[in-house]
């Protein structure tokens, strides 16, 4: 189910999965990905006894565009899309860039959010001094030469080249999403419509909303973590390396933040993400 929010001269775009009348949920995509959630996804959805609103952040999927947002510029769009839905209370979730956002909901809206569940989250990188070496980038993820450039430098060419190299693979025959190592490679991609669809309106439209998260994963988010006093689980998957280091920061500095693990990488395999909409829904 496709519909918007305006929120003064914007909209936002959502979508809503799983059951009517179930939990609330508001789930925050990766940077960059938008509403759209694979077939997979959308079952374990309809099975979990939630009802989640999927937005798309400003300059993703036909979301207005909103130039110099924070992390935290997300916290009035979901309240005016919780408001939009009659929903008083919810829990938030978010992959990967969709964390940072789900844990601004965490910290600024105790009163409303429920739980905090975040898979493969990053956390506030180290952006000062010189550009980072690919072996201090190895050692701590936090410097990083992506947040760096989007302080110090012009995304842009790298972003629309990553994006190229994307559409390209999935040109050749590659699949939608990259195997876990070890695992074989799903279906050609451009031979399903809804997956091409998906991948366009990730890698050839959004380029917008992409570079606008990066640059705000980059500069203060907007809300100390430390100031998060809801339950929040963390998942990381034992082949993540680079997401277990961020989790190991964002432990550190989320009281009473629970560490939960799954076999597989960066994307959750489907019983790793039965068992994170199951934890939204705990009382």
């Amino acid at each position: 189910m496709e519909s918007f929010v305006r929120i003064g001269d914007r909209i936002v775009l959502y979508n809503l999965y799983g059951t009517e009348g179930g939990v609330p949920a508001i789930s925050f995509g990766g940077s960059p990905s938008t509403r759209w959630k694979r077939p997979d996804a959308v079952q374990a959805l309809r099975e979990s006894g939630l009802w989640v609103a999927v937005p798309d952040r400003p300059g993703y999927g036909g979301s207005t565009r909103q130039p110099g947002r924070t992390v935290a510029s997300v916290v009035p769009d979901v309240v005016a899309l919780a408001d939009e839905l009659g929903w008083e209370r919810f829990a938030v979730t978010g992959g990967s860039g969709g964390g940072p956002h789900a844990l601004a909901c965490a910290a600024l809206l105790p009163d409303r959010v429920t739980r905090c569940a975040v898979i493969g989250s990053i956390s506030p990188p180290i952006v000062d001094g010189p550009e980072p070496t690919s072996e201090e980038e190895a050692e701590d993820p936090r410097r990083n030469r992506t947040s760096w450039k989007a302080v110090h430098g012009d995304l842009r060419p790298e972003l629309e080249e990553t994006a190229r190299s994307i559409m390209s693979a999935v040109e050749a025959g590659g699949p939608e999403f990259p195997p876990d190592p070890g695992a074989e490679p799903g279906p050609p991609a451009r031979e399903d419509p809804a997956a091409m669809a998906r991948l366009t309106a990730t890698f050839v439209t959004s380029h917008d909303g992409w570079e606008d998260d990066l640059i705000a994963f980059a500069t203060p988010w907007g809300f100390e973590l430390e100031a998060i006093q809801i339950p929040v689980s963390l998942w990381h998957g034992s082949a993540d390396d680079r997401a277990g280091k961020y989790a190991d920061h964002l432990a550190a500095a989320i009281p009473h933040a629970e560490r939960r693990y799954y076999i597989g990488g960066h994307i959750p395999p489907t019983n790793a993400y039965r068992e994170h909409l199951k934890w939204l829904t705990l009382s």
